[in-house]
This record gives C-alpha cells, structure tokens and sequence, in this order.
C-alpha cells in the first residue's frame, strides 16, 4: 500500500471539514479534527499527525497561531494552509509561523491529496498562483551573514542550515542541493555543533528568531 499520512483537520465549519474528508477520500487518514485554536492545540498533541490541514481564520485566532502553538510544546508535524483567502499577508503570516505549504479551496480533490502528501514526505507545496509572490516575498527577507553565528558557517552549511530549519528531511535536502545524503548528514552535524544545537528542532526555533525561515 502507498504511504498514507496522518492528518488532522482544522476548519470552524463543519461542513467545509466534512467536504475536505470526501475529497480525501482512502488516501489518508484523517484521525482527528478541531474548529478552533485550543481544540486543534489540543488534537494535534494528542494525535500528532503527519500532517495538519488548518484554515487561516479561526474563530478564536489564526492559522498561525495554531501553528506557533504546537511547535512550541516540541510536536512535530507538518503544516498545510487551506484557505478562501490568497490574499499575500495570510499567506505569509502562515508561511512565517512555519507551514511547509498553502493551497487555495478551489483546489481539485485529487490535487489535495497530492500536496498533503508532498508536504508529509518534506516538500513545499503552493497554489500555482501564490508560489511566484511567496519566492520573492522570502527572497527579499533572507538577510546577509552579518549574523557572527551566521557567519560561523560557510555558504553550503547555511544552505543545508535553511531547508534544515523548514522541514526538508536529509534525501531532499540532498536533491534540491544536488550532493549525498552523507554529506547533508556531514553538514547538519557540523551545523548544530556550531550553532550548540542539539536537535533540529532547536535549530528550527533559532533561525525563527534570526528571521531566516
């Protein structure tokens, strides 16, 4: 059997949660859903899925703060924006917080299924229309190493130290960079070892505070 993600659905409207579930049909697992910020804290912690599959606008906060929440109690999972909104400060404020993707309510279900998947196994998934202005909003935002813990690592570590720091598990890293998964390895060790980090997690929380991801 392919690989099936775990996912937990986060929306206020009963309707739109069950419509999501049709859509995804058998190719996941849909093991929990939650209408606000406190409910989807709560089931992602309890349930820690592979995937969370959030709204921008909640009754009770945004997407973000979901996500700024959960990663703050030390989960790991992944985040995937399903919005009505493509408006730039949703989908940047998401992004931000740490979503590996954000894709638009008109998306077709097998489309769906297709990126909660890719974000499960790592990757970075947009709506067509909203990828160009996420480049280029996050291109003009990484700053120079001017850091002096920054510029502790050389320009290749700062790259394997970047899509480390969003999620991107070792065999992508290793593709998007075009070297070994040894040498991801190599880099990742030597980053946290420079950076006197201990996980990946750390690492994630420290570029979040130096505004690199």
């Amino acid at each position: 059997m392919s690989f099936q993600p775990s996912v937990v659905l986060v929306d206020d409207h009963d309707l739109v949660r069950a419509g999501v579930r049709a859509e995804l049909g058998d190719a996941v697992r849909v093991i929990g859903e939650a209408a606000d910020v406190v409910e989807a804290v709560d089931a992602i912690e309890d349930r820690t899925p592979d995937v969370v599959l959030l709204d921008v606008h909640l009754p009770s906060g945004t997407g973000a703060d979901v996500i700024k929440a959960v990663l703050a109690r030390g989960i790991e999972t992944k985040f995937l924006a399903l919005s009505v909104s493509d408006a730039p400060e949703d989908v940047i404020s998401v992004i931000r917080a740490g979503a590996r993707g954000y894709v638009t309510k008109s998306i077709k279900g097998d489309e769906l299924v297709a990126a909660v998947i890719r974000v499960a196994e790592g990757d970075a998934v947009f709506s067509p229309r909203l990828a160009g202005f996420v480049i280029d909003a996050f291109s003009a935002t990484i700053p120079e190493p001017t850091d002096p813990e920054l510029d502790l690592l050389s320009p290749r570590e700062q790259e394997v130290m970047r899509l480390l720091a969003r999620g991107y598990a070792y065999k992508e890293i290793a593709r998007r960079l075009t070297i070994s998964i040894k040498t991801v390895e190599t880099h990742a060790s030597s980053v946290l070892r420079k950076l006197q980090l201990s996980s990946r997690y750390e690492l994630s929380n420290w570029a979040t505070r130096h505004r690199i991801v």
